[in-house]
């Protein structure tokens, strides 16, 4: 079965519909699929709800689709950064399920491993778990999240291997793993692609029965955040 496709486009092609549920993969900027988002933002679909740590910044990664108003809801944990997330989360334009970054990590998790639901501290007595199923354990109160498992995953990887085997790179690791074992079908764009068996079996972060679709972006913009502060006079 050949997983390589020749762009991002075509690594799309069929896959993306209106009205899905997407993982996409990453934290802030570090370890996003550039290249699919930009032609996830080219195919014009419409009206997803997408899983993400956060939904970018104003005009690049997650913040392109929000831009052109191709996202209806965000199941996120940081909201910051992103001025037209903002406008359109306080205008009523977007939904928002926010969810403490543990549980979103679990939720995906748990979504790979066949878990339909886990029970977690995180959230009890906070507007979290409103509405949800809560239990005591031991004298202690938890409340149940359910897992997530999106139709489709889109994540980045340093390296893979014609079989889809993968291997992240430092801290673009973050939620790329989970949201490739989440997903029903899985799209890794990957900076470095390798014949199979030229891996060494101990560096593989993911095994390739978890991916689906290879695409090669050799040259990612690879923004980076960095702290600045004010200069001030005689410091």
């Amino acid at each position: 079965m050949n997983k390589v496709y020749p762009d991002a486009a075509s690594a799309l092609a069929g896959l993306v519909k209106d009205g899905q549920l997407m993982a996409v993969g990453g934290f802030g900027l570090c370890g996003i699929p550039e290249a699919l988002i930009d032609a996830l933002q080219a195919s014009g679909v419409k009206d997803l709800t997408v899983i993400s740590n956060n939904a970018g910044v104003d005009g690049f990664g997650l913040g392109k689709l929000l831009n052109t108003r191709q996202i209806k809801k965000m199941i996120s944990s940081y909201v910051g950064e992103n001025k037209e997330f903002e406008r359109q989360y306080l205008a009523g334009e977007l939904e928002l399920e926010f969810t403490p970054q543990g549980t979103l990590a679990e939720k995906l998790r748990a979504g790979g491993a066949g878990i339909p639901a886990f029970f977690t501290k995180t959230g009890v007595g906070t507007i979290v778990a409103e509405g949800k199923e809560l239990r005591e354990f031991d004298g202690e109160t938890y409340v149940m999240e359910r897992a997530l498992v999106p139709e489709v995953a889109l994540v980045k990887a340093f390296k893979a291997d014609k079989s889809g085997n993968l291997v992240f790179r430092r801290t673009a690791r973050n939620f790329n793993p989970a949201a490739a074992m989440a997903g029903k079908v899985t799209v890794v764009e990957v900076e470095h692609l390798v014949e199979t068996g030229a891996l060494d079996p101990d560096e593989i972060h993911l095994p390739g029965i978890y991916v689906h679709r290879i695409v090669v972006n050799a040259h990612p913009e690879k923004r980076i955040e960095k702290r600045t502060i004010t200069e001030k006079a005689g410091v």
